[in-house]
Formats: C-alpha cells, structure tokens, sequence
C-alpha cells in the first residue's frame, strides 16, 4: 500500500454525490384522491391515502384516519350540499380508484354507486337535522330556568360577591 492511498482514497470520497439518510420513521407521502375546492381555487377539504391509512383533512388540519374512504366521501358530499345551501360555489372531484372502491362497496350491498354514495349522505343530512332539533327543545328549558333564577335573586337582599 502507497504512503498516498489514503489521500486519494478520502478525495474520491469528497467528489462522490452525498447520499441522503433515510430514515426508518419517514412518513409516506399522501396521495390526493379527493378534492372539495370553492370558488377561489383554495381547497376546503380532502380525502388522501398515506400507505394504507385514508385520511380526512379539512381546512389544512388532519381531522380523521380510517380504513374505508367512503363514508368520509359521503361526508365531503355533505360538506358541498351545505356549501351550496349557503350559496357558495364549491367543486368536489374524486379519483377513478377511489370510484372503484364506491363501486365494488355498492356492489356488495347490491346498490348502484349512485344509490349507496346518496344514502350516506342523506344518514349525514339525518344527523344535522337532529341535532338541529335538540338545542331548540333545550333552549326552551334553559329559558324557563334561567327566569326561575333571575326571580331568585330579585327576593334576596343581600348582594352577591
């Protein structure tokens, strides 16, 4: 071995392209499969697929992972219905694989895509409407107790701290 190998040797490592580490943690890319964009351009929500997880991001924020994307399609279906409702422009595009996963679902349950895709959203629809019901029955009852208060402090005379 020459007195010069070493030097040559760290010299052709110097000219050699540095090779990034990977990572065994490093997180997989997310996969777009379905869109709700308003009228600006922005996107309002999304369904994407990291490796084998899909996950639900609205308003930039990751809000939920699951197995089976449809029935967070459904929820974005919803999502637009109500966009709309408001008089918001709002489009939802979605990809061919996620459209084949609609399909063979519906096929399971011996639906059209259409059909299947329509009754989870209207399940979504039922929620709402729901829960919209409730504060109404409940605001009634906080109504009459908050009098029942009031009243209770008229006859008191001692001021409160």
């Amino acid at each position: 071995m020459s007195k010069q190998s070493k030097a040559k040797r760290d010299q052709r490592k110097k000219q050699q392209p540095r090779r990034p580490f990977l990572r065994l943690d490093a997180q997989q890319q997310v996969q777009n499969h379905a869109v709700l964009v308003n009228e600006e351009g922005q996107v309002v929500a999304a369904i994407g697929l990291q490796g084998r997880q899909w996950l639900l991001s609205i308003g930039g924020q990751t809000m939920g992972n699951a197995d089976n994307p449809v029935p967070m399609l459904a929820m974005l279906k919803h999502l637009a219905n109500v966009q709309e409702k408001e008089g918001r422009k709002v489009a939802l595009e979605y990809s061919e694989h996620l459209q084949q996963l609609i399909d063979a679902t519906a096929a399971a349950e011996g639906k059209s895509a259409d059909d299947y895709l329509a009754g989870l959203v209207a399940e979504f629809e039922g929620v709402e409407g729901e829960e919209a019901a409730a504060p109404a029955e409940g605001g009634e009852t906080a109504d009459e107790a908050g009098g029942t208060e009031a009243a209770a402090d008229d006859a008191g005379d001692k001021p409160q701290a």
